[in-house]
């Protein structure tokens, strides 16, 4: 071959790799296992180039390890249930498991032709029954160890769809797909017991070393350890005695303005029964997001019911009781005391509501106790309190807590609690699209669990969409069933799974994907943990917690070994991909996007085909709607594979946003063909031995090699390429003989081959390597050849640098100084006088003074 074609050697070198089923991942004693991941993808139908840069980064570290003399495990899947697929019935009127099976079969279709080192022999969808059965059967093991559980709970439910909205599925109030008002709504629900595992899930991120920090401060967030003081008031002339109340800042208990339970509180619960003001604000109330986020944002709304409360320090401090919108029944008590002074919440709710406003604190040297705002400082700040419990002191928030803690206690007002904002995890949906839940409804034995030997419980496929709802519900008959403990009619959970579940523990199964258990204790002993695990920062605290309490959950039903309930070594989170957006206005004034493909750039600027000049949005992140998307499969066919590979990992880091443009992917076009043509020019040259040159060259092989290894290691993949462009150039440029070019030459190939395989291949063969070098070892730097025997060293004449000189490192000052004294520009310099001074400082510089 002549010439650099792109889609002729990928094609060829995909076939070989196939052929010899070298990526296929077969335990083996004899080598060390590693086990790398990126999280799968949805299947939507089509893949985008921020999957490109995500695979390929796993790519680069899967077949890096294979070189480096590792059995590697990199497989792929597809996170195959949820609500688009249904949606995409309702619109076509088709089958959510067609539409599904087939987008797979597209995507397959389109990341095949990127070269991943994939074993695609362990490949499964979540939606097979194959896999979701197992999952069925892990949910009755949990169901027997206590780690799920069926209780009433609020959820946000959309009236239009009838079913139960994610909270990233409420938006301003509202439905997601159907715009309808969300209510929040008591149904009963199934959970999972990750609540328990709080304080072990907080622990144990202090052991995950090669987590980014950020991560990890995001899930100890999440998880939300506080201590505080759980006490009541008492309540005056009211239908009950006590209100209990849970706080973090006890240290602000002389400050309180009111007491505010929520709209789900038994209190407030009562008074709705009897009073049809409370039921109205109530029913109001409900409507919205069911998390503290989405309860935040919203306006805070309150009703004062008319009750009052004592201070349990002055019984003459009474406070009234207002229901609120923005208090949950699922943290604390579902009760609290409001303290405008020092929360901005509190302080907004108390003026609109006529409260008073008393500080507590105020800033250190401040006198000042007249609020516009709350004084909110940090918990490690100090402050003086002015109506603390330890007197007029000056304290940190943190040590004012434990005073108010230990003085509340000493007086018999409740006690010290540590709680955790993580609650436990809601996993019904009402909704078809998912795994079934594996329990039947008996009317003489209640719920019980299916019998394994009845899995999977498989969806109905005879389905419509044609009315809102759970078509399960409406199904004649596959709710019917026999009850697998007395055996009378009885009737199956329609309920399915939350897809959390099905990708929290897909990596414990790829481990031994065809079993007929949930895994395969040698396996997984063997494979896991996931040694390396790449995906988005959007997963870092849902999909994260989840998949570490299942790995928990798992070891207990005995499905993972006790090394596995942290299945993630090292996580790393990989930047977006952006483009720039092109618009224009239309008629109506409303922005008009166009593709890139339909925009043509000149000095900066961009014009579509009639001369129209667009707006550029540069650096924007990838959306369908604003057209700005790039289809990796275009690139493909016009640049080729290894051209993208590259791209997305050369121009940043790979944990920052890359924007992709159509110059920069020509560009590494161009390069990875003068790749080719150096290669082809050394394996068609003459024997030409140049020893004078051919150690300069190999030296900086070894380099190379030392440097694009120490950046592959962590995860520098662009610092790693910017030393191949360098390398490639001396290559380029040397006048070393054919041998010691065809050496640099193959070893270029190798240290490219993790991002550019195909194209390293091809130059490997071309240069008579053995066998294929996607099976060759990795090379190793010669420690010797990083040691340079040689030294540069400025030379400065009056204070400005005006040349150089290179001297062995060896060298002795006094013949530093001959050197010097003979080199051209010294001797200009000096015009046949002597030097005031001549300075040389060994290794670093040479100073003249004339």
């Amino acid at each position: 071959m002549t010439r650099y074609s792109a889609g002729e050697i990928e094609a060829k070198w995909q076939e070989a790799w196939d052929t010899a089923e070298i990526f296929k991942a077969v335990r083996s004693a004899d080598k060390p296992k590693y086990y790398v991941l990126e999280m799968f993808p949805y299947p939507s139908g089509r893949i985008h180039i921020g999957h490109v840069r995500n695979y390929t980064m796993g790519d680069v570290i899967a077949r890096y390890k294979r070189a480096t003399g590792h059995n590697v495990l990199h497989p792929m899947g597809f996170d195959a249930f949820g609500m688009p697929a249904e949606n995409a019935a309702m619109a076509s009127g088709g089958h959510p498991k067609e539409w599904t099976y087939n987008n797979i079969d597209t995507m397959v279709g389109q990341m095949k032709p990127l070269g991943f080192a994939l074993d695609w022999t362990r490949m499964f969808a979540t939606c097979d029954p194959e896999y979701y059965g197992q999952q069925q059967s892990m949910f009755i093991d949990f169901i027997e160890q206590g780690l799920v559980y069926r209780k009433n709970a609020v959820v946000n439910w959309d009236p239009v769809d009838m079913t139960v909205l994610a909270n990233e599925q409420v938006i301003d109030g509202k439905g997601w797909r159907s715009g309808a008002d969300v209510e929040r709504r008591e149904l009963t629900q199934w959970f999972f017991k990750i609540s328990d595992f709080s304080e072990e899930l907080l622990d144990a991120l202090d052991g995950l070393d090669d987590w980014p920090a950020k991560v990890k401060l995001m899930q100890a967030n999440w998880i939300g350890k506080s201590r505080g003081l759980q006490f009541a008031f008492s309540v005056i002339d009211g239908p009950v005695d006590r209100i209990e109340v849970y706080t973090t800042r006890p240290d602000t208990l002389m400050g309180a303005s009111f007491v505010g339970i929520s709209p789900d509180h038994p209190l407030a619960k009562q008074l709705e029964r009897e009073r049809e003001d409370v039921a109205a604000f109530c029913a109001e109330a409900r409507k919205g997001g069911t998390t503290a986020e989405a309860i935040e944002t919203a306006e805070k709304l309150g009703f004062d019911t008319g009750l009052r409360v004592r201070h349990p320090f002055d019984t003459s401090w009474e406070l009234p009781v207002y229901i609120a919108n923005f208090i949950l029944m699922d943290y604390g008590t579902g009760a609290i005391f409001g303290c405008p002074a020092h929360d901005q919440r509190d302080f907004d709710f108390a003026t609109k509501y006529s409260l008073p406003i008393t500080p507590v604190f105020v800033a250190e040297g401040d006198d000042e106790t007249t609020l516009t705002e709350a004084y909110v400082p940090l918990k490690t700040e100090k402050v003086r309190y002015v109506r603390g419990f330890a007197g007029d002191e000056v304290q940190t928030g943190d040590d004012a807590v434990n005073t108010a803690v230990d003085f509340c206690e000493s007086n018999g007002v409740g006690q010290g609690v540590t709680k955790f904002r993580l609650r436990d995890w809601g996993l019904s949906r009402q909704r078809y699209w998912g795994c079934p839940i594996p329990v039947v409804h008996c009317d003489t034995c209640g719920v019980v669990p299916e019998k394994k030997e009845n899995l999977p419980v498989r969806l109905p496929d005879d389905v419509t969409f044609d009315v809102p709802g759970n078509p399960l519900d409406r199904h004649p008959t596959w709710r019917n069933c026999t009850c697998p403990k007395c055996g009378a009619p009885a009737q199956r959970e329609t309920d399915t799974m939350d897809t959390f579940v099905d990708s929290s523990w897909y990596f414990a199964r790829f481990t031994a994907p065809r079993a007929d258990t949930p895994t395969v204790m040698e396996d997984a002993d063997y494979w896991m943990n996931v040694d390396q695990y790449i995906g988005g920062i959007e997963h870092a605290i849902l999909h994260l917690l989840y998949s570490r309490f299942f790995a928990r959950a798992m070891n207990i039903c005995g499905h993972l070994p006790e090394k596995s309930k942290e299945p993630f070594n090292a996580l790393f989170t990989q930047g977006m991909v952006t483009h720039a957006i092109y618009k224009t206005t239309g008629e109506d004034g409303r922005p008009v996007y166009h593709y890139p493909e339909e925009v043509e750039l000149r000095d900066g600027k961009g014009f579509l085909k009639d001369g129209t000049e667009v707006t550029i949005v540069p650096s924007a992140k990838m959306s369908k709607s604003k057209n700005n998307v790039v289809d990796p499969v275009q690139i493909i066919q016009q640049y080729g594979a290894d051209t993208a590979r590259w791209f997305v990992l050369s121009d940043s880091p790979p944990e920052r946003d890359v924007e992709w443009t159509a110059a920069g992917a020509e560009a590494a076009a161009k390069h990875l063909a003068r790749v080719y043509r150096i290669a082809a020019d050394i394996a068609d040259s003459p024997i030409s031995p140049n020893p004078s040159e051919d150690e300069a060259l190999l030296r900086a092989m070894h380099k190379c090699i030392h440097d694009v290894t120490g950046g592959v290691e962590s995860f520098g993949f662009n610092a790693s390429i910017a030393k191949l462009y360098a390398f490639t150039n001396t290559l380029a440029k040397s006048k070393a003989g054919k041998d010691a070019k065809a050496q640099a030459a193959k070893v270029l190939a190798q240290l490219m081959s993790p991002m550019t395989p195909h194209l390293s291949e091809e130059i490997w063969e071309m240069l008579g390597g053995d066998g294929l070098i996607a099976s060759a070892a990795w090379p190793q730097a010669d420690e010797a050849m990083l040691v340079d025997d040689t030294v540069t060293l400025p030379i400065q004449i009056n204070g400005k640098r005006r040349a150089e000189i290179s001297v062995p490192k060896d060298m002795t000052k006094e013949e530093v100084e001959k050197l010097v004294l003979a080199h051209d520009a010294v001797v200009k310099a000096l015009d046949g006088g002597q030097p005031k001074k001549l300075i040389v400082v060994p290794g670093r510089i040479v100073n003249v003074v004339v």
